[in-house]
């Protein structure tokens, strides 16, 4: 009987202990995320979430999977945006290739192969032969995707998203901007999960108009 009462007393201790264990302390300006100092406009009535990448960027495609289950969890919470960053000319080809594929409606089903061919397959993507090549290969259409990757729409899309990077100060990636001025990344937040976990206290935040 002693024994049942001693050991009722540690599972109330433990069960105690448990209880009073702080809670997860919440994301800090400066810390797991930083305010921009000229905020961008967004557009009124949703949260807009916008993620800066480059394909060859080797962090943006591994957290590519946690950022896309993020993305799906908020349903209609937010307007989730995907901006593609090219920090030299030589590599503004990447940025082609996402607005391209937006062009001709192939963005969802190729932007996770570009991403593999790049980073597992060790293609380079830089060249409009081969680049046109692996679109055929993928069952893109060659000309249809060409036309696209060649149009004046394309090329202006494509520098517009360097000026929009320039705008909100982006200088590495992968990084996440809340509401067009709240700034978060694995980097900044410590690591991926991190960099989650204050996107959701963010949007939270907003919601509850606290930001």
């Amino acid at each position: 009987m002693k024994k049942l009462a001693a050991l009722f007393a540690m599972f109330a201790a433990v069960g105690g202990l448990l209880m009073s264990a702080p809670s997860q302390a919440a994301p800090t300006e400066g810390k797991e995320y930083q305010v921009l100092k000229t905020p961008q406009p967004v557009a009124a009535g949703k949260i807009e979430v916008t993620e800066f990448f480059w394909y060859g960027c080797p962090h943006c495609y591994d957290f590519e999977p946690d950022l896309e289950a993020w993305v799906k969890k908020q349903g209609g919470n937010v307007v989730f945006k995907r901006v593609p960053v090219a920090f030299r000319d030589d590599l503004l080809p990447h940025t082609k290739i996402f607005y391209a594929l937006e062009a001709i409606g192939k963005l969802d089903a190729m932007h996770n192969k570009v991403f593999s061919a790049i980073h597992t397959e060790r293609k380079r993507l830089t060249d409009t032969n081969e680049i046109a090549d692996f679109m055929a290969k993928n069952g893109v259409d060659r000309k249809a995707f060409l036309d696209a990757y060649n149009s004046f729409t394309v090329t202006t899309n494509s520098q517009r998203a360097n000026k929009i990077a320039d705008a909100y100060k982006i200088d590495g990636v992968p990084t996440v901007v809340v509401q067009g001025k709240y700034v978060t990344s694995p980097s900044i937040a410590g690591n991926k999960q991190g960099a989650v976990q204050t996107m959701d206290y963010l949007v939270e935040q907003i919601k509850a108009k606290k930001m």
